[in-house]
């Protein structure tokens, strides 16, 4: 694509559905919204400013809540936008921009949930090795791929994906993504198909076999354990392995909506987008808050030193 084609006009046609309703649902994604901002920010801050969660497990759930972030910010002001727009659309060098960080949200989420795992079987499997396995060099090199892998591959995939002629310019829809503006296309790539293939056994496929591996190492350690071993493995793990599935499941659902949007009610769209960018960046802070012991110490004391100061004030 040229310049000039990147001016194009993309008409996203989910919002037809429910338009005697946009105000009422711009109000409920605004709070939503600002709730899921002050969650993640919360929680980032928390453990920034206390140096007794400066910790592998901590380090790598402040990378998740900057994902979080990165997710709701990615759709929810522009869906607001269009909620209060006569004509719902988003250019299409938007569009494809929007659909880098959306996919930039899903894969580093995978990506952070794999870490996460790793940190978590190390510790329970490894507990006497785990401060010579998790040092700070290999905490940053986790976190860099984590990251930079991701960004770099999903750069490439944008490229790929904006160099393709569009035929069509109707996203049935609430916000850009690749796999829909890949269906716009006049052609079906090869290369585009053989890299999303690649793309998703390497990013999601391989991060998915980690978490599921680690988790069963870590329920064949704690089979074997104490009682007391086993609440304690238990009540760190919970947390993440109910956000993993809810997030899988979330993801696979879109993509079926995806591939085959023609045959299913665009409310089942709407759904799966509220379950992939509304729960997880508000409810990874909120659970993770509430079942962490050491979190909730912390926001306890944080609490009570602001007390202290507004008392003095």
């Amino acid at each position: 694509m040229n310049h000039s084609s990147l001016d194009i006009t993309i008409i996203l046609t989910s919002y037809g559905s429910f338009r005697p309703l946009n105000y009422l649902f711009f109000t409920l994604t605004f709070i939503f919204y600002l709730l899921s901002v002050f969650s993640n920010v919360f929680l980032m801050l928390v453990i920034y400013f206390d140096s007794s969660l400066h910790k592998p497990m901590y380090i790598f759930l402040f990378n998740l809540a900057v994902n979080g972030l990165i997710g709701s910010s990615a759709v929810w002001p522009k869906v607001m936008e269009n909620l209060l727009s006569d004509i719902q659309k988003s250019s299409l060098a938007g569009c494809l921009v929007q659909a880098f960080w959306v996919s930039l949200y899903v894969v580093s989420a995978y990506t952070t949930f794999s870490v996460m795992a790793y940190d978590r079987y190390v510790s329970i499997c490894k507990p006497l090795q785990y401060h010579s396995i998790m040092t700070p060099v290999k905490v940053r090199t986790l976190l860099t791929a984590a990251n930079i892998v991701p960004l770099s591959s999903i750069f490439i995939q944008a490229y790929l994906i904006s160099r393709l002629p569009l035929c069509s310019y109707s996203l049935h829809k609430l916000f850009c993504d690749n796999l829909g503006i890949v269906n716009l296309s006049c052609v079906r790539s090869v290369l585009i198909n053989l890299y999303g293939i690649c793309f998703v056994a390497a990013l999601i496929g391989f991060p998915c076999i980690i978490v599921l591996l680690s988790y069963a190492l870590i329920l064949n350690v704690s089979l074997k354990a104490s009682k007391d071993a086993q609440k304690k493995a238990l009540s760190t793990c919970s947390p993440h392995l109910i956000t993993f599935i809810n997030f899988s499941l979330a993801s696979l659902f879109s993509v079926i909506y995806s591939r085959h949007s023609t045959f299913l009610p665009g409310e089942i769209n709407i759904l799966m987008i509220v379950d992939t960018f509304v729960i997880p960046p508000l409810l990874h802070p909120i659970i993770y808050g509430i079942r962490t012991q050491e979190i909730r110490k912390c926001v306890v004391k944080t609490v009570r030193k602001k007390k202290r100061l507004f008392r003095m004030l």
